[in-house]
């Protein structure tokens, strides 16, 4: 059984696409790794603790591309030298349908659950969902959007390398926290929530 379960285990490389990003959030080209955690964290020192304006800085980088790339241009017409090496600067299509395919199945996701708290009066949905914003809410108040947004590249940084290579005792504990879990909703659904009185009841009892 151990053996069929693991044969039949996708590995977290696969997980995560098996690409590039795969293979940046494993760490197996080491200096991408490196390349894009320094990079987050200068952009964090920059914006957090030094106390750098976005736009601001935005605007200063544009500002000095702008002006080596024409001073570029100028002195390459004037010695004969090549104009700056730029690629085709535009957008394609195929990229636009899939952001906004992405997008709208987003969307319609968070629809189909509003729709089915609202309409469907399904009270575990309810509760996960109000669960949910209020750990959002509560992790937003203790940090702000760009402190996230840096946890958020350590943590893509550090935790799929740890589950690759402890996976076997993550899964146990896993198994094992769900399985508490599990049986603590279950007695509060007993206990609880199923004699919440719901609409729908009432409707059928009127009828």
């Amino acid at each position: 059984m151990g053996e069929s379960t693991g044969s039949c285990r996708i590995s977290v490389h696969e997980a995560l696409g098996g690409g590039a990003v795969a293979d940046l959030l494993l760490w197996k080209k080491w200096y991408g790794g490196v390349v894009v955690l320094i990079s987050a964290t200068t952009f964090w020192f920059l914006f957090e603790r030094a106390g750098y304006n976005l736009l601001s800085f935005v605007a200063n980088v544009l500002l000095l591309l702008v002006i080596i790339l024409f001073f570029w241009a100028k002195s390459a017409s004037l010695l004969n030298r090549p104009l700056p090496p730029l690629p085709n600067l535009e957008i394609s299509e195929d990229s636009v349908v899939r952001v906004a395919d992405g997008l709208r199945v987003l969307i319609n996701r968070a629809l189909f659950v509003a729709r089915d708290i609202a309409v469907g009066k399904n009270l575990k949905l309810f509760l996960q969902v109000a669960f949910g914003l209020w750990v959002a809410s509560y992790i937003g108040s203790l940090f702000n959007f760009l402190t996230l947004v840096y946890i958020g590249f350590l943590l893509g940084l550090s935790v799929p390398v740890l589950y690759d290579k402890y996976q076997d005792r993550i899964d146990d504990k896993l198994s094992i926290a769900h399985r508490i879990l599990q049986t603590q909703y279950r007695k509060i659904d007993e206990s609880i929530l199923r004699k919440i009185p719901l609409a729908s009841n009432k409707e059928k009892k009127m009828q």
